[in-house]
């Protein structure tokens, strides 16, 4: 009798096939974790913050960086950051690959993204101070008459 493929699949069977996927996943995403953390403490907590490791794959670390001006930035570190990487135990490091991707942002630090998240609910807003509104009337007093336009529209917010 032929086997019928509409017929449903035990339950064992399906959550053997994801628990195998998922173990996979969960190894990959603990070791994406590690090499973020080494990316960090070579970099430091500024430039740390704009770049992620996205991929390793074939002794290749795959990095996003938040803009081109980062990206090459990187590219300059690119060497005393394999070596760092391969000095932390990570010998089949063959080469590191550095994009720019302005896209990264929304997936760097979730805890940047939080406290930007609870400061746009909260309302809490930049404000611009009395100073700075005179500070962009003086420069609209001898700027251009386009630009004179649009200084005046700022300072406008600051007077609020």
């Amino acid at each position: 009798m032929a086997k019928d493929r509409y017929a449903p699949k035990p339950l064992t069977d399906i959550m053997a096939g994801l628990n195998n996927r998922l173990s996979a996943y969960a190894g990959k995403s603990q070791a994406l974790d590690k090499q973020q953390t080494l990316l960090k403490e070579f970099l430091g907590p500024k430039l740390g913050e704009k770049c992620r490791v996205s991929n390793y794959r074939d002794g290749t670390l795959m990095i996003e960086a938040v803009s081109a001006s980062i990206a090459l930035k990187l590219n300059y570190l690119k060497m005393d950051m394999q070596s760092h990487f391969r000095a932390a135990g990570m010998a089949e490091l063959g080469q590191i690959k550095i994009t720019a991707n302005p896209q990264a942002t929304q997936r760097l630090s979730a805890t940047g993204n939080k406290s930007q998240a609870q400061s746009a609910v909260t309302g809490n807003s930049r404000k611009m101070s009395t100073q700075t509104s005179d500070y962009l009337n003086a420069i609209a007093a001898s700027a251009p008459p386009s630009l004179k336009e649009k200084l005046e529209r700022l300072a406008l917010h600051g007077k609020k």
